[in-house]
């Protein structure tokens, strides 16, 4: 239940979050959680280091930086012990097992670490099915194995979701690989999750109605202006998000300035990245249970407005809503999911990297009007277009 690193250089950012995955595992099943001591020698001793703010900031980030997904729960403190300084670092058991670090599932075998193996995945499934699962890990059962993509399954995901040598040595069934990847209950009860529906659903409508982006382009700033685009996007997550994006790019204008400055500018209406940054978001952390909503993203010529059925979730508040640090999953498989696409690089950074965006474009900050049914977000453009 114990792991120990002199200090964090070197090799030891990778080693400690290959423990802090086999911890979050918890093959052997313990239920308690497992510790990873900074600062200490394999006997135990203090190895000296001095615990600064930054080193624990750095390991915070191991909850959110991506490389751990689902995202772990875990706390970092600094403590006294044995008269010295150390950074201690508890990971609590994932009631949404495997965990993966980079593609590869970690376990504890006795007093080390090691790769889990198919049966070792297997068991991790297991334990996943008797827990409390969030919505998005449930079965659907009125949906069934022909509704997901196999294609999209082994072309897109599978080769993003694990390293090449992984795959290379994968000799379990497609069942196996789906459930490992969450995308079905299990092995024995091939039914096709939430998120695995989402990700891989050839019809995911007929099954999670709410699952569509409804984009509305207005000419003009009120709702009675007319229409001038319209669609209803859906499909799998990756093709979603790809045809959102085509839209966003092709209504966004771009303002050419040639006489303040001897070389031509260019500024875009809104920044890419921050409309990105935001429609992510409210596709990672909607509510897709009892709804039928969907993600609405309206585009006027002074505003759009993007609006996410559900309210604030866990530890986040309508009072603390979009501050740093502030963050919580209500779909975690589905940010697992996102986060293997590449459409999430850290976790709990996207409104965060969409102020900043929109600041450097001279765009005011995002308006955040959060209620306990649904969030709206509102940003104003430049000003450089008419």
């Amino acid at each position: 239940m114990v792991e120990r690193k002199e200090s964090f250089k070197g090799n030891a950012p990778k080693t400690a979050r290959e423990a802090v995955c086999a911890f979050a595992n918890d093959l052997p099943n313990h239920r308690r959680p497992g510790v990873v001591f900074i600062g200490a020698k394999d006997d135990g001793s203090p190895s000296g280091i001095q615990i600064t703010d930054e080193l624990l900031r750095q390991l915070s980030d191991i909850k959110t930086d991506g490389h751990i997904v689902p995202p772990p729960t875990l706390f970092v403190e600094k403590r006294l012990l044995r008269g010295a300084e150390m950074a201690v670092i508890t990971v609590a058991p994932s009631d949404s097992p495997p965990v993966r670090c980079q593609g590869r599932i970690h376990i504890r075998v006795g007093p080390r670490r090691a790769i889990a193996s198919a049966q070792d995945e297997r068991i991790l499934n297991e334990k996943r099915r008797h827990r409390d699962l969030p919505f998005d890990a449930q079965p659907v059962p009125t949906a069934t194995l022909a509704d997901l993509s196999r294609r999209l399954f082994e072309e897109e995901y599978l080769p993003s979701a694990f390293a090449p040598d992984v795959l290379d040595a994968n000799g379990r069934s497609y069942e196996q690989r789906l459930a490992a990847c969450k995308m079905i209950a299990s092995t024995d009860d091939p039914t096709p999750t939430v998120v695995g529906l989402l990700t891989l659903g050839i019809r995911t409508r007929d099954a999670i109605p709410g699952a569509y982006i409804q984009f509305l382009r207005i000419n003009g700033c009120a709702w009675s202006d007319t229409i001038v685009d319209e669609a209803a996007i859906d499909g799998p997550l990756s093709q979603m998000l790809r045809r959102i994006d085509e839209k966003l790019a092709a209504h966004n204008r771009t303002s050419l300035q040639f006489t303040k400055n001897p070389i031509e500018e260019r500024q875009p209406r809104y920044p890419l990245v921050a409309l990105q940054q935001l429609v992510r978001n409210a596709v990672m952390h909607r509510t897709y249970e009892a709804t039928h909503a969907p993600i609405k993203v309206y585009w006027f010529d002074d505003r759009i407005e993007i609006i996410s059925p559900g309210g604030p979730f866990g530890t986040v508040t309508r009072e603390n809503f979009g501050q740093p640090g502030v963050t919580d999953y209500r779909n975690p498989n589905v940010a697992e999911a996102l986060r293997v696409l590449g459409y999430v690089q850290r976790f709990g950074f996207g409104i965060q990297i969409a102020r900043s965006e929109l600041a450097k474009n001279g765009n005011p900050p995002p308006v955040f009007d959060v209620t306990d049914q649904v969030v709206m977000c509102r940003l104003e453009g430049t000003g450089a277009m008419p």
